[in-house]
C-alpha cells in the first residue's frame, strides 16, 4: 500500500473531499479518480456526519491535512476522527498510518506522548511512536499479562491513571526515560473476537483522562482495528467490505 499515484504521469495526486464517503483524488496531468470509505469505516466512526469540513489538501512530504472552521473542543475532536477514518480507508501503509494516528491523538489531547503496540505471538511490539524515539519501533516488547500495557491487552479493559508509575502493574523501561511521565491511558485495541494491540497516551502532567476523552481514545482504538483488518484482507487478495 501507498499514496495515491497517478495511473497516467505516476505523480502523487492530490485529495479533496466531495462529498460524506467519498474523496476526489486528481493530477496536474488531467486525470481523476474517486475513492470511498468502506462500510466497516463508516460504522465505526459515529461523528461521521456531524461536522461541515473544507476540502482535503496536501501537507509536507505528502500527508493528507484537514484545515478546520470550527475551533471549539468537540468539532476539532471531530475533525481528527474525520481525518483518522479517511487515512483508514486510503492507500498508506499500515506503519504510516499508525504512525500519522499517534501524532494527530497526541496533539489533539496534548498529551507528551502517544504509543500503538501491535500484538505479535504473545508479545505486544512497539509499532508506531509519538515522543518517544522512533528507534525504538519494534525494539520494545511487553509479554501479553505483563506491566500496565500487557494487562489491557489480556484483560481488553481500559486502565487510566494519574500517577502511572506508582501503580504494581507498571513496567519500567530505563531507555525510555518513563520517569518523567506521570498521567496513562492505555486501552485495548481489540473487537469481540481478538486483541490486535494496545494504544497508550502518557503526559507529564498529573491529569485525570476525562470521559469524553477515554471515549475519544476508544474510538481511535477502534478505528486502528478496523485498518488493521482491512489491511490483512488486502493481503489475502480479499475485497474489503
Amino acid at each position: 500500500m501507498h499514496l495515491a499515484r497517478c495511473r497516467k504521469c505516476g505523480k502523487v495526486m492530490k485529495s479533496e473531499r466531495v462529498d460524506t464517503y467519498r474523496v476526489k483524488l486528481s493530477c496536474s496531468c488531467g486525470f481523476s479518480d474517486f475513492r470511498t470509505l468502506t462500510d466497516k469505516v463508516k460504522t465505526v466512526n459515529p461523528f461521521y456526519r456531524q461536522a461541515s469540513f473544507t476540502p482535503l489538501v496536501e501537507g509536507e512530504k505528502g500527508k493528507m491535512v484537514l484545515t478546520m472552521q470550527r475551533a471549539n473542543r468537540e468539532h476539532l475532536e471531530i475533525i481528527s476522527l474525520e481525518e483518522i477514518s479517511m487515512l483508514v480507508s486510503s492507500d498508506f501503509d499500515l506503519p504510516e498510518v499508525l504512525q500519522l494516528v499517534t501524532r494527530k491523538v497526541a496533539v489533539q489531547l496534548k498529551v507528551s506522548v502517544c504509543n500503538i503496540y501491535l500484538l505479535e505471538g504473545d508479545e505486544l511490539v512497539l509499532a508506531a511512536t509519538h515522543g518517544f524515539d522512533p528507534s525504538f519501533i519494534g525494539g520494545i516488547r511487553i509479554k501479553m499479562g505483563e506491566g500496565i500495557t500487557g494487562t489491557v491487552a489480556k484483560e481488553r479493559q481500559y486502565i487510566s491513571l494519574s500517577h502511572a508509575s506508582q501503580d504494581p502493574r507498571y513496567k519500567y523501561f530505563p531507555e525510555l526515560q518513563e520517569e518523567k511521565y506521570n498521567s496513562m491511558l492505555s486501552f485495548p485495541i481489540s473487537d469481540k473476537k481478538d486483541v490486535y494491540g494496545v494504544i497508550n497516551l502518557n503526559s507529564t502532567s498529573i491529569k485525570s483522562f476525562q470521559e469524553d476523552e477515554i471515549y475519544f481514545v476508544s474510538i481511535i482504538a477502534n478505528l486502528i482495528t478496523t485498518a488493521i483488518k482491512l489491511r490483512r484482507q488486502v493481503a489475502m487478495g480479499k475485497k474489503p467490505a
